[in-house]
């Protein structure tokens, strides 16, 4: 059973499995807090097809910073890497 990290972190059990595999507290708090992060479905499209409005939202979403001044290009690696 996963340790109870409060009600800053949704999805316990995930953060959990993140942090083993080396990630940030951040960037595993990120991930484990998003509606979606346990659905699986590998149907989004690719970064590249997307349009940078898209990419936009999404780098809000997991809280990048700067990203209003980022082209597309920047936008997919900031998310890649994030």
């Amino acid at each position: 059973m996963a340790k109870n990290h409060g009600k800053q972190i949704k999805d316990d059990e995930k953060y959990e499995a993140l942090r083993d595999k080396g990630m940030s507290k951040s960037k595993a708090a990120r991930i484990a807090n998003t509606e979606d992060s346990g659905k699986k479905g590998g149907k989004a499209k690719k970064y590249e097809d997307r349009t940078k409005e898209n990419l936009l939202k999404e780098a809000k979403k997991v809280g990048i910073e700067g990203r209003s001044k980022m082209s597309k290009k920047e936008l997919i690696h900031a998310l890649r890497n994030s």
